[in-house]
C-alpha cells in the first residue's frame, strides 16, 4: 500500500489515472495529454504499474495501459479508515446524548 501512496502523491500521475477511469489507453493516447518527455511518461508508467495502480498489455506495436480500480479502493479504505478517529469525538457525543435520551 505504501507503494499505491507515494505513486497517488504526484500529480501528473493521478491525472494519468483520471484519464484511465474512461478507459483504457495506448500510452500514445495518454502521451499527447501532456507535454512531457518520452522518458519521463514511461518513469510515472512504471511507478504506476510498480503500485499495481495501472497494468500494461503489449497489443501489436502499442502498449494499453488500464486502471487496476481494485488498489485504489484499497488505497481510499484505508485512509477513511485513518480519518475515522477525528470523527470519533463526534460519534461519541452522539452515542452519548442517544444513550441519556432513553434513560
Amino acid at each position: 500500500m505504501k507503494n499505491a501512496f507515494a505513486a497517488l502523491s504526484d500529480p501528473t500521475r493521478r491525472e494519468i489515472l483520471r484519464l484511465l477511469r474512461r478507459g483504457s489507453r495506448t500510452a500514445g493516447e495518454i502521451a499527447e495529454e501532456f507535454d512531457l518527455a518520452k522518458p519521463t511518461l514511461s518513469h510515472h508508467f512504471r511507478v504506476l504499474e510498480a503500485a499495481g495502480l495501472v497494468r500494461s498489455e503489449k497489443r501489436g506495436t502499442s502498449v494499453v495501459f488500464t486502471l487496476q480500480s481494485n488498489v485504489l479502493e484499497d488505497a481510499a479504505a484505508e485512509l477513511l479508515e485513518l480519518a475515522a478517529p477525528l470523527a470519533s469525538p463526534l460519534a461519541r457525543r452522539a452515542s452519548s446524548a442517544k444513550k441519556k435520551a432513553r434513560s
